[in-house]
């Protein structure tokens, strides 16, 4: 009997499979606080871009496959949140959707989840 394929165990592998969900839950989470005015929108800008340059200039490129995939979620959760103060600046009832659309997603994933059995 052939043994099925394990992928490489790990930090990074376990980042990789969930990278999508966790980006989407920081934003969520984080785009709350800057709904209710704990962060400031300025501090979201130069979060995304130091987050955006890192992943860009040393994450994507880094031997570590961990490195690689936390690189790669907080560039991506930033940048998703970059998203919620231009729209509620601009649109503030659309920021709320907007929160409650990645809410809604991010339990999507998370309730759509099946378990995977050895």
């Amino acid at each position: 009997m052939e043994n099925p394929a394990v992928p490489n165990p790990g930090p990074g592998s376990f980042l990789q499979e969930r990278r999508f969900r966790i980006s989407l839950g920081i934003a969520v989470v984080e785009g709350i606080l800057v709904v209710l005015g704990w962060i400031p929108y300025w501090a979201v800008f130069i979060v995304a871009v130091a987050g955006g340059a890192y992943w860009y200039t040393a994450g994507r490129h880094s031997t570590s496959p961990m490195v690689r995939q936390a690189s790669w979620i907080l560039a991506a959760s930033q940048i998703f949140l970059v998203l919620v103060p231009v729209f509620f600046k601009l649109f503030k009832p659309f920021a709320y959707a907007l929160v409650a659309i990645l809410a809604i997603v991010a339990l999507i994933f998370l309730f759509t989840e099946r378990e995977r059995r050895a």
